[in-house]
């Protein structure tokens, strides 16, 4: 029957691949992928010849009704992604909701999850938590979304490139205080490698130590820390909406975003910070 199968792979080890994935791989007559030098390697693997069709964060609507047409059509499609579950925090997310609204039926074929993994052996609390995903690569956007996260009660869980990984942890320690945190590096690969730290300990060590590899933030959520969450003094309070003015965000925004973690009003910070601003300008 003509469908699209969303297919979970490996994120990282082959041998986590399932049979079930492994033959509706075999069975559809095409495959779509995010990278497709990546997906090649897969298939190869795993013997598999199947066309591939390109689909990624930059494809344009066209590539979607295209595929959805030739399903409609009458062929069955599987979509991958570099790892792991495609869809989530992923652009075939676009492409499921296209098919939904086309009629086309969506099967699920699960594998690894790089988040949930890592949230597993955390050793911080699973009964709830909140999946953030990628952070922006701009720093006052970052710190938006990290002043929106603060508040969280459960565990919170973030992918994070080497490259960012610093400059992540050093505005989370600003933003959520000095929590727990698991650091995931390489989950299911050779040089996997689990640090259960603190935040202020984890940005010490890689100020002097270079991160390679993939990373999974495994955060302490809000309620577990929340007797030092809830002492910012309005100093405190001052100088994180201070911070992130600086950063490029407008006052009133940075005002609303630090008075969701501290005891303070939106007004009372923005009269604080006008206040302030008017003595340094003075």
């Amino acid at each position: 029957m003509s469908e699209l199968y969303v297919v979970g792979t490996p994120i990282g080890n082959l041998g986590d691949m399932t049979y079930r994935a492994v033959e509706t791989l075999k069975s559809v007559d095409f495959i779509c992928a995010e990278d497709t030098r990546v997906t090649i390697k897969l298939l190869n693997h795993f013997g598999i010849r199947k066309p591939i069709v390109s689909y990624h964060e930059h494809s344009s609507d066209a590539v979607g009704e295209s595929i959805c047409a030739r399903i409609l059509e009458g062929e069955s499609a599987a979509i991958v992604t570099d790892a792991g579950m495609p869809c989530i925090s992923d652009p075939g997310e676009r492409l499921v909701k296209l098919c939904y609204e086309k009629g086309i039926e969506v099967s699920v074929v699960p594998g690894p999850v790089a988040a949930v993994s890592a949230l597993a052996i955390s050793g911080l609390d699973t009964s709830h938590f909140c999946f953030e995903g990628f952070l922006s690569v701009t720093r006052k956007q970052r710190l938006t979304h990290l002043a929106r996260a603060a508040r969280q009660e459960g565990t919170l869980l973030f992918h994070e490139a080497p490259h960012k990984l610093l400059n992540t942890l050093e505005d989370m320690l600003e933003i959520f205080g000095d929590r727990r945190i698991s650091i995931c590096r390489e989950l299911t690969k050779v040089h996997e490698e689990v640090i259960r730290t603190t935040l202020s300990q984890a940005v010490e060590y890689y100020r002097l130590n270079k991160p390679r590899g993939e990373f999974v933030l495994v955060v302490e959520g809000f309620e577990a820390n929340s007797d030092d969450e809830g002492e910012l003094t309005p100093e405190g309070a001052l100088e994180r909406v201070t911070a992130l003015v600086e950063n490029g965000m407008r006052a009133a925004d940075a005002c609303r975003e630090i008075a969701k973690i501290s005891a303070f009003s939106k007004s009372e910070l923005y009269s604080k910070y006008l206040e302030q601003h008017r003595t340094t300008t003075a």
